[in-house]
């Protein structure tokens, strides 16, 4: 390897985080450079970004798009860095191949939902530093990807804006001048809006986000509240503090991306312009920082920060998601998994917008919590979609989904 350069690893080099991290690394002159690449079935970015980056490895989820993509390599004979033959790898264990790829020294974990876990999994246990901003590893399997990351002695560093935030903020202070942590949401674009006007909602509606561009699934989430939930359930595995010192601020401007409050009453927080770039940046070249990454934030600018309580009757997924932390075990990822399968069915209209936290909640009640081990995971996350489904066909008819 170049002294002093970065080798990356990118999961989800297509979606909203991957295509920062690339602005980020292609900004940064020599300072990074990508050996790794994986993405689902997006073959058409995908081959832009072999172009421009020139990997040695990459690796696509979907059988179909991995072969049309060696296809393509053999027709034009594209060669991946420093002219080595590129490798073209598929299925979800090829994406694990390439997150564990022995030359990089950093993986940027992007890929959205459950599928980001073994693949994370693998890459901690190779021995890499994580930059994560698949929150639902840590929620589906918080426990085991700490103690994997502390026996492999590798560094998660958040790339979500609000656990980058609490880091930042945090600085190495000892816990016990910790009296909690507040991270802070922009409330969605239904902000203000009580339950009854949201039964008519449509994806379109749904996915207008006011202040971030992120990806379909991030943002019905973060339109429900349970985007919020999640990322309070992986900071009490990021930080190690109970649901308790955990608390959530709606903050439409989203300038404050999240504080802490120590214990004699003062309140340090994280000010910048909403721009992923930042958070990637900083997790990229921790302990340093890059110049130039976002907008400068110009405070004479802003003509108010405003602060609410979140309103949990409307938008009880943030509810949900204390108690499935407070079951323990299989529940977070119960919770998680049926999320994922009612956002799928929303987007697709089958249900609407108002039934996704009702389902969740009955998916919930059903489950018979056990511990937390892989398998445990893995399985609680197969039943709880099913379990979903099937609620969604026993009620068409009526019931819930009216």
């Amino acid at each position: 390897m170049d002294r002093g350069v970065k080798h990356i690893t990118l999961l989800g080099s297509t979606g909203s985080i991957g295509r920062s991290a690339l602005e980020v690394i292609a900004g940064a002159g020599d300072i990074f450079k990508v050996v790794s690449l994986a993405a689902n079935k997006s073959v058409e970015l995908l081959k832009q970004q072999i172009l421009a980056f020139r990997p040695e490895v990459v690796a696509v989820a979907d059988e179909k798009s991995a072969a049309a993509l060696r296809q393509w390599v053999k027709e034009t004979g594209i060669n991946g860095i420093d002219d080595r033959p590129l490798n073209v790898l598929s299925s979800q264990e090829g994406v694990c191949e390439a997150a564990a790829y022995e030359k990089a020294d950093f993986v940027i974990s992007a890929i959205v939902g459950a599928s980001g876990l073994r693949p994370t999994l693998a890459a901690v246990k190779a021995g890499k530093d994580i930059g994560l901003a698949n929150k639902e590893t840590l929620v589906m399997a918080g426990d085991v990807i700490m103690e994997e990351a502390k026996r492999h002695s590798v560094k998660i560093l958040p790339v979500d804006s609000e656990h980058s935030a609490i880091f930042q903020c945090l600085g190495g202070r000892p816990k016990e001048h910790i009296r909690g942590l507040i991270l802070t949401a922009s409330g969605g674009p239904f902000f203000g809006r009580r339950s009854d006007a949201l039964k008519h909602i449509t994806a379109a509606d749904a996915l207008r986000h006011p202040n971030w561009s992120m990806g379909n699934k991030v943002t019905i989430d973060s339109a429900t509240l349970m985007n919020k939930g999640l990322e309070v359930i992986e900071a009490h595995h990021l930080f190690g503090f109970p649901a308790a010192f955990i608390d959530v601020l709606i903050h439409p401007q989203s300038i404050i991306h999240s504080l802490i409050e120590l214990v004699d009453g003062s309140l340090i927080g994280q000010f910048s312009v909403p721009d992923m770039k930042g958070p990637i940046a900083y997790a990229m070249s921790y302990p340093d920082r890059m110049e130039g990454v976002m907008r400068r934030l110009r405070l004479e600018e802003i003509s108010a920060l405003t602060f609410h309580t979140p309103d949990t009757e409307t938008f009880p997924c943030l509810v949900l998601a204390y108690e499935a932390l407070s079951s323990g075990g299989t529940m977070p990822a119960v919770l998680n998994a049926a999320n994922e399968e009612l956002v799928w069915l929303f987007l697709n209209g089958v249900i609407n917008f108002t039934l996704i936290p009702v389902i969740i909640e009955e998916v919930m009640m059903r489950h018979n919590v056990t511990g937390a081990g892989l398998d445990a995971v893995f399985e609680a996350d197969r039943w709880a979609r099913c379990e979903a489904d099937r609620i969604v066909k026993e009620n068409s008819g009526g019931g819930i989904l009216k």
